[in-house]
């Protein structure tokens, strides 16, 4: 009897330490201009038991993320998805109505596949005029209510509106900035290893 119990915790324990996360995101993930080990997935990879797979990519569009996903879906077979796309969609002013289908898209791959689609707020400049900036922000409440899925909140509230924590492009989260970010979304990281 007591090596069955030993035996399941064992296969329990491996199963929670193999469930996985990939993260499906741009530059904001990608550590630009950075070490990649410097970047905030690499420091919560260190801090969390769940498997990273950063699949973020500096530039990527929703568009590159949903033609990306299939083939990493196949490869990975994560337990969850965190959708964190849009916000080069905004700064080249693309069709909100467009970022909201192809979101959408992604959110259906992922479920498909029998993972947890989980979808990160994101925001733009104000410089973009009030009516778009609206449009755009309001994409992912909408999509994650429609959905019936998790809407995290943007890791860059709080980092964007402070000069020291960003590169001289207004945009980018500098190495100063990561380990918050990473404290940050550790917070949101726990509760899917505490359902």
């Amino acid at each position: 009897m007591r090596i069955i119990l030993v035996i399941v915790l064992f296969l329990f324990s491996q199963n929670v330490l193999a469930q996985k996360l990939l993260i499906l995101g741009d530059s904001l993930s990608a550590a630009y201009g950075l070490q990649e080990s410097q970047g905030w997935p690499a420091l919560l990879a260190e801090k969390t038991e769940l498997t990273l797979i950063n699949a973020s990519i500096s530039g990527e569009t929703t568009a590159g993320g949903l033609a990306r996903l299939p083939a990493l879906l196949e490869q990975h077979q994560p337990d969850w998805v965190l959708i964190e796309l849009g916000g080069n969609d905004g700064l080249r002013g693309f069709n909100p109505t467009l970022i909201e289908s192809q979101l959408k898209q992604i959110i259906t791959l992922v479920k498909q596949h029998k993972a947890v689609p989980l979808l990160m707020q994101i925001r733009i400049p104000p410089n973009y005029g009030p009516r778009y900036v609206e449009r755009f922000t309001d994409i992912y409440p909408t999509l994650a209510e429609q959905e019936q899925i998790t809407l995290w909140p943007f890791f860059m509230d709080e980092i964007a509106i402070k000069p020291e924590l960003m590169m001289r492009d207004g945009i980018h989260p500098n190495a100063d900035a990561q380990p918050l970010i990473r404290d940050f979304m550790y917070e949101l990281v726990s509760q899917l290893q505490s359902e």
